[in-house]
Parts: C-alpha cells; structure tokens; sequence
C-alpha cells in the first residue's frame, strides 16, 4: 500500500488528500467483532414493514474488504486464515459494527445562528411572531447572502466533521437560504465542491422554493417563474445538485406550485424530494405519491390517505423527530406509516433554527421513545431506508458484500445501547470506502 490506512481527525483538518490516495488499493479485514448489524436485506433496496425488526445480526463476526468494496460477511470461526494475507487487521473486540449512518435530510450550508429564537420560543414566542420579528428563515437568507462562498464551506466543513464523529458516513444538504438566482447557486456550488473534497459522503439538493423572499412577497408568480425559467434550467444543466425539493406546505408553496416546480426539475434530470404535510395537512404526500417523489419528508399532518398513497408508489417516508423535540409540536405518526406499509427513514433534519443536532442517535432515540419505533426499526430506518431516501441504498446502508465498505465502530455491548444511552457517542472508529478513520 502506498500510505497507511489509519487517520486522525483533528478540528476541522481536512482528510480528503490522504484517503483519497489509499481508497482504491486497501484491503481491510475487521475481526472479533462482538456483534456484526448488518441490515442486511438480501438484495432489497428497503426495508418496509416487520422487515425493518430483521437486523441480520452476527455474533463474533468478520468482514473483508477489498479496493473499498465488502468481499465477505460471516462468524469469526467460517474465516479462512489465509484471506488475511496482506490485509490490514482491525481488532473489533467488545465492538458493535454497524452500516454509518445517512442523515438524509439537512440543511447543513449555512450562516450565523439563531440561538435568540430558541430562547423566544420557550419563553412564549410563537413561529409567526419571530418570522414578523425579521427571524425564521429569512434571517438566515440574509446572513447567506452576506458572506462568500468560501466561508459558508469553512462554515459547514465544521458541521460535516462533527456529523462523522457521531457515525453520519453520508449526508444530504440543501440549498434554500439564498432564495435568489445568485445566492442560491453559491450555494449549490458550496455543496457540489465539498462533495468533491470532503471524504463523507455528499447528496446535494436544490430547495430554492424554501420560503418565498422578501423582495418576492407580493409576486409570488414571479419567484416561481424564476425557480421553474432560471434556476432549474442552469443547474439541471452545469448538474449542480440531484434533487430538486419544494417546502409544500400552508403559508409557503401549495400543491399546484410544488407541483409546477417538482416536475420541472424531473424535466432537467432532478430528483423529486418533498417537504410534506409539517405544519398542515394539505396534500403533500399524496402529491409525492403522484409524481414519483424518492422521499416525502416531515409528514407530522399526513392524513390516512396521504399514507396510503405514499404506500403504494413506494416513496419513502423521512421523519424528523428533532424537529418535534425542539419545536414541541406533534410527532409524525410514524407507528401508523410503518404498519401502513411505507418505507420509514429517519434524518437529523439538522439546521440552525428548528433542529441544529449532528446526532442520528439522538434521532433514534427520540423515534423510540416518542415516535414508538422499535430499537430495531430506528436502525434500519437511519441506515438502509435513510440511504434509500437519497438514492444510495444499491451501494450503502448495509453490510453486504458487494457494497461499499462505510461502517462504524462503537464501544458499547450491543446494538440496543445505541438509542438507550442518551446524549453519548459511543463511536470509536469509522470505515468510510474501506479507509479507517480514528476519531
């Protein structure tokens, strides 16, 4: 091999240029592993149902990896001896491995803060009273604007690092406090270039239809004919992100906008994605569900019907439960989507005004304990089904030979600690394309 294998990430050190040099000739072997989650879905790009309790777990297990890619899952005792030659060893004794987690919802590009309105909500304010004070999203659009390109990636290399210390491999990033041609470009073109340079896993998404801007207020027509004539034609064409996303919900797009948006992104080879039903219940999934939609997102409103339908086209629904927890308003019923037969993924939602948490297992937690998902559905929902909402779960999301090698070590006695040990990170190690980071 032509370097080690073994990195160390401090503060915000950029990785990129070693991994990158030993992605494609390592080979790995992890051994002793106390127990092995695979997630394994023999061959499903989801789990739906009773099939997101079936964690495939392995006991004493071993994984091979070779040029970045799983060989060979299976118990300690099966190994073959002579398989280790010339593998790099990684000791799992009293380990749980499991897939890295996908954060398949974030808006994790950003500028300043919004501290002040935490504080105003849990002294009384209310959404609209803050969003009149000049808060919400608008406040962060202002500081997006203000500041070049380089510092917002500055900014969110910070994020992405402390997103992989707690076992995010890969994440989704949306565009959408620009809201203007320019500003939302430099946007995308912040998340297409960390993409590019950053060893965790990168999604990019275009949500210029975020909230309408303040210049626009009163020509709402216009900001859409911007979005669907400007916007969309240019980065369909210089394929600045892969999906396109409308916030479809009462007092932001209705349905015949998101519509009009959405389906004018699949027509330059964008990915439908949907913020549905969050603070109403106005039709959202069922919309995903007619347009073909990969995930219909927050869904706190979805109405039966809106399940059903969701259940039928196969989309997948992404819940949000730090949103919930922060802004103390209702769960997603997500008890109800699972049984209804729909694909659950679960996202940090991470973003600086509703839910600025890196954490998927803090996620977890929140799922099982208010969302009333089993230890076993919150796993599969933040690893295959998570990668299943941005369309990687062909590659991630599980242990299975022939995906790529993105696993996490972490120091606990088993998998059900992960949601049960509140507010720890138990994450000792990452195997991100068969490179292994240390923490």
């Amino acid at each position: 091999m032509e370097n080690e294998a073994v990195f160390t990430i401090f503060g915000s050190t950029s990785i990129r240029t070693l991994t990158r040099k030993t992605r494609s000739r390592l080979n790995l072997a992890l051994i002793n592993i106390n127990q092995l989650v695979t997630v394994a879905s023999g061959g499903k790009l989801v789990k739906v149902g009773a099939e997101m309790n079936n964690l495939g777990v392995v006991e004493n297990g071993a994984v091979l990896v070779e040029d970045g890619l799983i060989t060979w899952v299976g118990r300690m005792e099966e190994l073959s001896i002579g398989s280790l030659k010339d593998a790099e060893i990684l000791d799992c004794l009293d380990k749980v491995v499991l897939p890295g987690f996908v954060d398949p919802h974030t808006h994790l590009v950003f500028a300043g803060s919004r501290e002040e309105e935490f504080a105003l909500r849990n002294a009384g304010a209310t959404y609209g009273e803050i969003a009149a004070g000049g808060g919400g999203i608008l406040s962060t659009m202002r500081e997006v604007r203000a500041i070049p390109k380089k510092e917002l990636k500055k900014n969110a290399r910070r994020h992405l690092n402390g997103m992989l210390r707690q076992g995010t491999l890969t994440v989704e990033i949306k565009s959408g406090y620009g809201l203007d041609v320019d500003a939302e470009m430099k946007m995308l073109e912040a998340i297409s270039e960390l993409a590019e340079e950053e060893v965790i896993g990168i999604v990019g998404t275009f949500l210029g239809a975020h909230a309408f801007p303040p210049e626009f207020r009163d020509r709402k027509n216009e900001y859409i004919h911007q979005i669907t004539e400007r916007m969309i034609p240019y980065i369909g064409t210089k394929k600045l992100a892969e999906f396109c996303d409308v916030f479809c919900d009462e007092g932001f797009f209705d349905v015949e906008s998101a519509r009009k948006i959405l389906v004018q992104g699949q027509r330059f080879g964008l990915a439908s994605k949907i913020h549905a039903d969050e603070l109403s219940g106005n039709g959202g999934a069922e919309l995903a569900a007619e347009i073909g939609a990969v995930s219909a997102d927050h869904l706190e409103h979805v109405s039966d019907e809106g399940i059903r339908a969701l259940a039928k086209s196969g989309v997948v629904a992404t819940v949000l439960p730090g949103v919930s927890f922060i802004l103390q308003h209702g769960y997603a019923p997500a008890r109800k989507i699972i049984d209804g037969g729909v694909p659950l993924a679960i996202s940090t939602d991470c973003n600086p005004g509703s839910c600025l948490s890196y954490s998927m297992p803090l996620m977890m937690t929140i799922a099982c304990t208010q969302m009333h998902l089993t230890c076993e559905e919150a796993i599969s929902a933040a690893t295959l089904n998570a990668a299943a909402a941005v369309r990687r779960s062909q590659e991630i999301g599980s242990i299975e030979p022939g995906k790529k090698a993105d696993m996490i070590l972490l120091e606990i006695p088993n998998y059900k600690f992960i949601a049960y040990h509140v507010g720890e990170n138990h994450v000792v190690k990452v195997v991100k394309n068969g490179v292994v980071l240390e923490l």
